[in-house]
């Protein structure tokens, strides 16, 4: 098939990297405000070169992945639904929750499918996890834990346009929260702090947060996010019921140092950035977005999934700022 991708910065041009492996794909076509960014990414994959979004959409391509920058998520969104073209676009949908409404409101009943980037629902040990808990072998779930934690802060004009790290960071863990336990979150209370780079303060963002998730069936889970982990990127998933437990990234990677005497785990070398944790994860994501092409798979993380997981970001992102409880129900539009 043929594959659009609009935007070539760090993850377009991974994505370009991955579609060009695919067996499913044949040639891309691709575009980005940049024109030597465009020229490097066909020299390198052997893709064709667009002048603008219209032109790869015009381009009799069968589908379009969007890595541009967020502000252009909606008129994308909205403008490959309209040429009848199969989206995948990174998260969010759109910079804010109330564009994300428009978009919904905008694909609504045209037929097309759209899948947002949500890349841990596609990591082996998380699909694993959320088959011990549709399976029944955990019980009855009683806590659930989710870290992550970076190595280092993004670039200050980055942490300025993000949102917050509810936002941009915590939301990977609302969403997979979500999809793991198959419930949905109730009520919320985040706290958090600064201490690290002084541009993340002057941004009015926390650079560590704790949020405590109260789901519908009663399920306590605890999520926990910072921008300064010097020893790499560190993401997990604990899930506990009254039959069994389990963890996701526990393994010889994990970034965490053991003092317990005579410990040897873990013994690899920690990892360092998201695209090392979770390249397989990503090239299983777009191939499930070929499937998603070809007619035979539904999108499996739809614009609704994507602002279920906005609200409980827009949720923890208020209780921080007044410090107090916040229900889902006070913070839901739409």
């Amino acid at each position: 098939m043929r594959i659009g991708i609009l935007g070539l910065g760090r993850i377009g041009t991974f994505h370009a990297e991955t579609l060009a492996a695919l067996d499913a794909v044949g040639s891309l076509v691709v575009a980005d405000p940049f024109a030597d960014a465009a020229k490097a990414a066909a020299e390198r994959f052997g893709a064709e070169v667009a002048d603008s979004p219209e032109a790869v959409l015009a381009a009799g391509v069968d589908g379009v992945v969007i890595a541009a920058a967020t502000d252009a998520h909606p008129a994308l969104i909205l403008a490959a639904v309209e040429a009848g073209v199969p989206v995948f676009c990174e998260k969010p949908v759109a910079r804010t929750m109330a564009e994300g409404l428009e978009v919904l409101q905008g694909v609504a009943g045209r037929g097309v499918p759209v899948q947002i980037g949500f890349n841990r629902r596609f990591d082996a040990g998380f699909t694993a996890a959320r088959d011990a808990v549709l399976s029944g072998e955990l019980g009855r779930l009683h806590t659930v834990r989710a870290v992550t934690l970076d190595p280092a802060p993004p670039p200050a004009a980055y942490i300025a346009a993000s949102g917050g790290i509810f936002r941009d960071c915590a939301v990977h863990d609302f969403d997979v929260i979500r999809w793991v336990t198959g419930r949905e979150v109730s009520e919320v209370y985040a706290v958090g702090g600064n201490r690290g780079a002084d541009f993340i303060r002057e941004a009015g963002d926390a650079d560590t947060t704790g949020a405590v998730l109260t789901l519908d069936d009663g399920t306590v889970a605890v999520v926990s996010n910072s921008r300064h982990n010097a020893r790499g990127y560190d993401v997990r998933l604990e899930l506990h019921g009254f039959a069994d437990s389990v963890a996701v990234g526990l393994e010889d990677r994990l970034p965490l140092r053991s003092v317990e005497p005579g410990a040897t785990f873990p013994a690899g070398v920690p990892h360092d950035f998201f695209m090392d944790r979770f390249t397989a994860a990503y090239r299983a994501e777009l191939t499930a977005f070929t499937e998603v092409v070809a007619g035979v798979r539904p999108s499996p993380c739809t614009i609704q999934d994507a602002l279920e997981a906005g609200w409980i970001a827009e949720a923890c992102t208020l209780s921080l700022r007044e410090h107090r409880p916040v229900p889902l129900a006070e913070v839901r539009r739409g």
